[in-house]
Order: structure tokens, then C-alpha cells, then sequence
């Protein structure tokens, strides 16, 4: 054809066009047809030649967990051509929890889970690329970008955005304490109308909480799903939980090149590397660290996209066999970085090796088992011993009963000794606003269970989380007296009795839906158990004259999401269960 020899050719490595499309045809499209669209972006006959790595970048003005990804993004490109092959740029949303929280706003940032791994599946499969490196920090953002390299499968690397420096304050005000997170600045409000510190100290601490780019640095649900990625193989061993904009970090993204390299030459995809096995490892991880509950959302959608059966049993398998040895903020006096310092997730899974499947992959071409061979764990005092834990079993507990006869977690290494077994008066509200509103007008009193339901996938929709509520039960004094349950859930900073994702959710007609003002709640966490304490024949009256709310939303978004996501113990997928597969 009359495009011979203008130097492009794809490889063979990506997405080949249909075998019944004729040569000649072929050689239209790739040799006249795509050539001139990406002439056009810049590109030379050489570059078009080479593999093509996209570059997911999560990059926003509106967050400081990603408002510095352009510039590890760069380092990324530079990395890609060093390598030998072409960089393409190509960006997707990342709403940050913190600003939604709330308000409506919640609602949407689960479903943009969904948005971001669709999006990028969408530009892989339109662009045929032949490997992919996805940038992110924050709470749904890395979840989305792991989705997205399990279905599109082909040669992918995640490098995440890091986090900032905690907030200092050693003054006597909190003596406790001398490292803060964002999710902490109610102390500091209410520390300023209780006369204890100045308006000008509290303006300090308001415009110095957040110390600069990056995500919150404590272990939230954004720097747990960052250890989730080196934990399942998919980041570069000891890149995971680093400080943003460090040299580290920088030094990572520009060796991002060469490793995706080795992976396209031999044919490593996720799929390769996040096997079931891979996921108990992380899973594991998840318990020992005291990870956020929305690990046990996401690590099973990610694992859905790969036809891996993540049950919500095999959570508090892998948590009784667990020790919890780690107990940074919030459910200890430390940040993040103290787990960097002490030797990273390399350290954090060599202490509990013994419990860890070894021979898994991982994106740098080593097996786990060779890297945590060079691991040092150089703090104890931060990685505990597995024979001197924070606690015996993991972080994290499933619980069941009548009230959530699919499940309900709780973070039970935020939970005091003596709120272990808890029984109170049920205090029910309908939605977040109804509960926040009676809590800060002093009509939640000690003792009692608060119910905040229609918040689960369905009924929110989107599966608010309840991290106001929760932070006022400490902030009013309740936190050591009264608990929380809801078929919503939580960010990953509560403390106290806070039970989440009880499934099946309300608006499905789960029992939490025909809870009463009154109703006696039991939870024992020891025992694994959560109970409305009424008799049975009298729940299933209450469940056969119940009926389901109208839709809150029929257009847009939420619409459709609500449609068709499932319950928050099946992740809150959009796709029916796997039917193959095993962990």
C-alpha cells in the first residue's frame, strides 16, 4: 500500500483487530487510518513503532491526595522512554471522601470506583495498549485502578501518590499526642469552644492539618488500599507508603519503565499476579495492619473482575489466625510513616511470613518470598512481634446474627476492652442528617445503640460513610458508652462500636429495616455476634408487612447504580457473583 514504509507498526503485544478483517484492510487501518490521529498528538513514526504504555493519571486540583500526580506522572513518562517505549497520557476522576463527606456528595464516591475502572478500560481497549501504569493515592482511586488492571489484563504497575507528613502540636493541650491527621481536626474545634486553646491556635492547626500533597497519614482507607497494592503484588516492593513528593517516591516512578518492560517481554499480567493466593496475603495484611473496613469492599471487587470468590467468611478465617501487630493512627498515637520507618510492607509481611503463601509474583519479577528475604523489620515497637501482638487476631471482625444474617463488620482494634460486649436501647434514624442532627442537640444519650440504615448500596444509594456520626460520638463524650450500627459505612478513622455493612442492607429488606426505637440491641464482638433482641416470630411479622422506600434518585447516576449494584458483603459490585475460581 502506499503507506509503506512510513516506520508504524503495532505490536504485537496489544489488542490484535479482528482475524476476519481482510490484510488489505488491516493494513488500511493500521498503516493510513490510526497513523495520522496520533501524528497529530506529536508523535514520530519511531514512537508509533514502539509498545504503547498508557499512563492512568488521577491527577485533580480539587485534592491534595492527588493534586502532585502530574509531576510523578512526568517522572513516570521519562522512566517509559528510557525504556524504550512510548508514553500516553490519559486522566480520570478522583473525588476525595473528605470533601464529600456530609452531604450528598457522598453518594457518588463509591460508584466512581466503578466510573474510574470503567474509564480506563475504556482508553486501554480503544487504544489497544500494550501495558499500563495507573497513578493514585486515595480511598476509591486505587481500588478503581486495581479493577481496571484485573479486566483489562494486560501488563500493568500501580505507583501511588504517597502521603504527607502528620500535623505536630506538641503542646501540653493534647498531651497525649503529638501527631495529627486531618480527621482529627475536631479535636481541635471543640478544644477551641471548650476555651482550651485560642482561635488563633485552632486557625494554626486548620490551615497546618494537612501539611501539604498527598493522602491523609494514618491507616484510612487511602493508605490501606495503598498497602493493598504492594501486599497483592502490583506495586514495586517498598514504594507503596511513601511520603508524597519524596525522593523516594520520584526515584520509584522512574524505574517504573523498565519494570513494566520486563513484564510485557514476559507476558506477566495481573491476572498472573493476583491470584487467590495473593489475595489471603493481602487479606492478611489487611488484619495485622488494623486496615480500614472498606478493605473488605474492595479487596473482593477487585478480585470479582478476575472470577475470584472473595466470601466474607474467609475475612474472619484469615483474621483468627492474624495477630494484629501494628496500631497506627487511629487506632494508635502514631502515623504512617513510622511504618516506612520501621521497614515498610516488606517488613510488615516478613513478620507474619509463616502466614503468607511465599511463591506468589509480583510486578517487580520477584516472588514474595525473595523480597521479604532482604526485608528488615528495624522498629519492633512499631511492627510488633507476632508473639507480643497489639492483639491476638486481626483488626477487623465479622460479625452475624439476626440483624445481619449476610454480615456486618466492625474494626474491633478500635473498639475499648469494655465495649467488647454491648447491650442497649436502639436509637433509629433514616438517614446520616437525622442522626447527626439528634447527636449534636444532645438527643443521643449513653448507652444507646444508634441505627442509621437506608445508607447500604441500594437505599443510600452509594454506600455513604458514616464517619461524621461516628466522630461526633467521640467528640460529645459517647464514644466509650454508646455504639453505632449501619448498612452504611465507614472511612477508616472510626473509633468505638461502630458496625458497618450489615447485609442484606435495609432497602433490600433486611432486618435492620423493621428496627424500632427501643428494640434491645446485642453485639458481642468476642463471639462474633449481632443480635435484635426480639423474638423471632415478631421479626418475620415486621418483615412481611414491611415494604421498600421510593427510589431517591430516577435519573443520572444513581439511578442506575442503585439498580443494579449488589450488598455491601459481595463488594458492592456491579456484575453477578463468580461462579469460578477459588481463594
Amino acid at each position: 500500500m502506499s503507506s509503506q514504509g512510513n516506520g508504524f507498526s503495532k505490536k504485537s503485544g496489544s489488542e490484535p483487530l479482528d482475524p476476519r478483517i481482510p490484510e488489505t484492510i488491516r493494513e488500511l487501518i493500521e498503516e493510513v487510518i490510526i497513523p495520522p490521529l496520533l501524528f497529530g498528538c506529536g508523535y514520530s513514526a519511531e514512537e508509533l513503532a514502539a509498545p504503547r504504555i498508557g499512563i492512568a493519571n488521577t491527577w485533580t486540583e480539587l485534592n491534595p491526595g492527588h493534586v502532585h500526580l502530574n509531576r510523578l506522572a512526568e517522572r513516570v513518562r521519562e522512566g517509559i522512554r528510557g525504556a524504550g517505549m512510548t508514553p500516553f497520557g490519559f486522566n480520570t476522576i478522583a473525588p476525595c471522601d473528605g470533601v464529600a463527606e456530609g452531604h450528598e456528595g457522598m453518594r457518588y464516591i463509591l460508584p466512581a470506583r466503578e466510573v474510574i475502572a470503567d474509564s480506563v478500560e475504556i482508553m486501554a481497549r480503544v487504544n489497544r495498549l500494550d501495558g499500563l501504569i495507573l497513578i493514585g493515592s486515595c480511598d476509591k482511586i486505587v481500588p478503581g485502578l486495581l479493577m481496571a488492571a484485573a479486566r483489562v489484563d494486560i501488563p500493568a504497575i500501580i505507583i501511588t501518590g504517597g502521603y504527607h507528613l502528620p500535623y505536630c502540636y506538641p503542646e501540653q493541650d493534647f498531651a497525649e499526642e503529638e501527631e495529627f491527621a486531618h480527621y482529627e481536626i475536631g479535636k481541635f474545634f471543640f478544644a477551641k469552644n471548650e476555651g482550651k486553646i485560642t482561635e488563633e491556635e485552632f486557625q494554626k492547626a486548620l490551615k497546618g492539618i494537612v501539611t501539604g500533597p498527598g493522602s491523609c497519614p494514618m491507616i484510612g482507607t487511602a493508605v490501606t488500599m495503598q498497602c493493598m497494592t504492594e501486599a497483592l503484588g502490583m506495586a514495586l516492593p517498598y514504594s507503596s507508603i511513601l511520603v508524597a513528593e519524596s525522593e523516594e517516591k520520584y526515584d520509584f516512578a522512574g524505574r517504573l519503565g523498565e519494570a513494566l518492560k520486563a513484564l510485557i517481554e514476559n507476558k506477566i499480567t495481573p491476572s498472573r499476579i493476583m491470584t487467590g493466593q495473593a489475595f489471603r496475603n493481602a487479606i492478611s495484611v489487611l488484619h495485622t495492619m488494623g486496615g480500614s473496613t472498606n478493605g473488605f469492599l474492595h479487596l473482593p471487587a477487585i478480585a470479582n473482575e478476575l472470577d475470584i470468590p472473595i466470601p466474607i467468611e474467609l475475612f474472619d478465617e484469615l483474621s483468627a489466625k492474624t495477630p494484629q501487630t501494628c496500631a497506627v493512627k487511629p487506632n494508635g498515637l502514631r502515623a504512617i510513616n513510622s511504618i516506612d520507618e520501621a521497614g515498610g510492607i516488606p517488613a510488615v509481611m516478613k513478620n507474619i511470613a509463616g502466614l503468607l503463601d511465599l511463591d506468589v509474583l509480583t510486578v517487580s519479577g520477584k516472588r514474595l518470598g525473595e523480597i521479604l528475604e532482604e526485608a528488615v523489620i528495624k522498629d519492633s515497637s512499631i511492627i510488633r512481634p507476632v508473639d507480643d501482638p497489639v492483639r491476638p487476631d486481626g483488626g477487623l471482625a465479622v460479625l452475624r446474627g439476626n440483624l445481619a444474617p449476610d454480615g456486618a463488620i466492625v474494626k474491633q482494634s478500635a473498639v475499648p476492652e469494655s465495649m467488647f460486649v454491648f447491650r442497649g436501647p436502639a436509637r433509629v434514624f433514616d438517614c446520616e442528617e437525622d442522626a447527626i442532627y439528634s447527636m449534636f442537640n444532645n438527643r443521643v444519650t449513653p448507652g444507646e445503640c444508634v441505627i442509621i440504615r437506608y445508607e447500604g448500596p441500594k437505599g443510600g444509594p452509594g454506600m455513604r460513610e458514616m464517619a461524621v456520626p461516628a466522630h461526633l460520638l467521640q467528640l460529645l463524650g459517647l464514644g466509650d458508652s454508646t455504639a453505632l450500627v449501619t448498612d452504611g459505612r465507614y472511612s477508616g478513622t472510626n473509633y468505638g462500636v461502630c458496625v458497618g455493612h450489615v447485609s442484606p442492607e435495609a432497602a433490600e429488606g433486611g432486618p435492620l429495616a423493621v428496627v424500632r426505637d427501643g428494640d434491645i440491641i446485642e453485639i458481642d464482638i468476642p463471639s462474633r455476634s449481632i443480635r435484635l433482641d426480639i423474638p423471632e416470630s415478631e421479626l418475620h411479622e415486621r418483615l412481611a408487612v414491611w415494604r421498600p422506600p421510593a427510589p431517591k434518585y430516577t435519573r443520572g447516576v444513581l439511578s442506575w447504580y442503585s439498580r443494579i449494584v449488589t450488598s455491601g458483603d459481595k463488594g458492592a459490585v456491579l456484575r453477578p457473583e463468580p461462579s469460578n475460581g477459588g481463594a
